[in-house]
């Protein structure tokens, strides 16, 4: 959901660029909106990723060692 509202203000976003600066210059800065979508979203997946991992971690420790 966090993605899809960040790409829908991106898009947005862009769609002034074209219009307040046409050709080349307005196409740059559309993309450079998208492309900020990506990359938000690949840092959003990161943390996931890292929160989990610290998870697990923590219940590692949290389980004492059969002997």
């Amino acid at each position: 959901m966090v993605t899809y509202a960040l790409a829908l203000g991106a898009i947005e976003r862009g769609t002034v660029y074209l219009s307040q600066y046409p050709g080349f210059g307005g196409k740059l800065l559309f993309l450079a909106c998208t492309g900020s979508v990506f990359m938000a979203s690949a840092k959003m997946l990161d943390c996931v990723r890292h929160e989990n991992a610290k998870k697990d971690d923590a219940e590692a420790e949290a389980v004492p060692a059969e002997s």
